[in-house]
């Protein structure tokens, strides 16, 4: 070999090198891959007036107002164990007041941090929507709340990833998202905590997850704003470097139907490390079982792809309270069965890592974590946990679910019953 090609290789050689340093991400993390974890999702969104977030009650509230008869949630959480909580209009039968908890309140989210800890949940995605981040006040709390989310993983030793909704964006909208990325790894050390940190990588990079692609369902954007947000995210010379997870329709693979008939998509699906579909609202505990194939077909797929793949679990659905016309308790929960047979049959399947909705979604009554046995009465309704079960159940199932998602204990068809009794 030539001098002249020696110098050459090591130019190329230097550029690399350079490239890779220029990355403001740490080299890696405490959590090195999304196989064998049960990650939740994260709302985070809930506010109380005095909480410091200046949202008043949001997420609560039913145009403007939390109070029996206007609200948005089916499910009261039990608030017992929380430090900080806060009083409401609603009363329970015996006269008295109920609370509930503000997310913006870092000691809520130790709460729930230690939740996850102590039942063995891996860790969770922080949602991030667009929508919210637009403006002052919805950046500022998210910003409160990953934050506090940051310190309780590094303490309780849970996995964190984010995941922007698209929800709510405009055409042109990708310019807010990478803006918005460039401020979380500037100013709050998302990724660059050190090669301890809790953020989760995937394949040797950071994970982001990015929801809302390939929808038919009128949204102001489409795959060009997606695309452009996938490219800047895997190849930015400084804030790129990244894996990507991409939530997707339920019917991503055949363009049924809540999929945009665009053959492209599946391009743009390629470009990622994980796929995503939605499944919530799609079945209830009858219909489970055919829809199960649906999973072993999407996974040989994305194993043709070179990709991988995460499947949607979710307890139960109830929005009853924000949309009147949806009957309460729409979809069971049947005292965790529903929940336990679509863990079952997504690991039977072949899934080598779960996604749960949610942990604390108790506006579409999707939460695991623990609700109130004894929530309010009067003009709105609320969906308890079944009485027989203990409210951690669905926290423990959740744990459970990792165990033998990781092959640490055998697999089972049956439902685990409960070893705690909660409150």
């Amino acid at each position: 070999m030539s001098k002249k090609q020696l110098f050459s290789l090591l130019l190329l050689f230097i550029a690399a090198s350079g490239y890779s340093q220029s990355l403001k991400h740490s080299k890696t993390s405490a959590f090195t891959s999304y196989k064998g974890l049960v990650m939740a999702g994260y709302q985070g969104w809930f506010n109380a007036p005095d909480d410091g977030g200046g949202r008043g009650w949001n997420h609560y509230n039913s145009d403007g107002k939390f109070e029996p008869g206007s609200t948005n949630i089916d499910v009261w959480p039990d608030v017992s164990e929380y430090e900080k909580t806060y009083q409401t209009a609603f009363k329970h039968a015996d006269g008295s007041y109920a609370y509930v908890y503000s997310s913006h309140d870092a000691s809520s989210t130790e709460t729930h941090f230690k939740w996850m800890q102590q039942y063995g949940i891996d860790g969770v995605f922080v949602q991030r929507f667009i929508a919210d981040v637009q403006r002052g006040r919805g950046r500022a709390h998210n910003d409160v709340v990953l934050g506090n989310v940051l310190t309780s993983s590094k303490k309780h030793h849970r996995a964190v990833a984010l995941m922007y909704d698209l929800s709510g964006m405009r055409e042109g909208g990708d310019s807010i998202v990478i803006k918005d990325w460039k401020h979380l790894v500037d100013s709050l050390k998302l990724t660059n905590r050190g090669n301890k940190q809790t953020y989760l990588y995937h394949n040797g990079k950071p994970l982001v997850a990015v929801w809302g692609i390939g929808f038919n369902d009128n949204r102001r954007y489409g795959l060009a704003e997606a695309e452009r947000i996938i490219d800047f995210l895997k190849n930015d010379p400084v804030y790129g470097g990244c894996a990507l997870l991409l939530g997707v329709p339920t019917y991503w693979r055949d363009f049924g139907n809540d999929t945009e008939k665009d053959p492209h998509l599946h391009d743009v699906l390629r470009m990622a490390d994980i796929i995503h579909p939605w499944f919530v609202g799609r079945y209830n505990e009858e219909s489970y079982p055919k829809f199960q194939n649906r999973i072993a077909d999407d996974i040989a797929w994305c194993k043709a792809n070179k990709l991988d793949y995460v499947p949607v679990v979710f307890p139960g659905f109830s929005w009853h309270n924000m949309n009147p016309r949806s009957p309460q308790n729409q979809i069971p929960r049947n005292r965790g069965h529903f929940y336990w047979k679509q863990i079952y049959g997504a690991i039977s399947s072949g899934a080598e890592m779960l996604y749960v909705a949610m942990f604390d979604e108790v506006d579409e009554g999707t939460a695991i974590l623990k609700a109130s046995k004894n929530p309010p009465v009067g003009l709105s309704n609320f969906v308890k946990y079944e009485d027989d079960i203990p409210n951690d159940y669905y926290l423990y199932l959740t744990g459970y679910a990792g165990k033998m998602l990781r092959k640490q204990i055998p697999l089972r068809q049956d439902i685990p019953l409960p070893v705690k009794t909660g409150k």
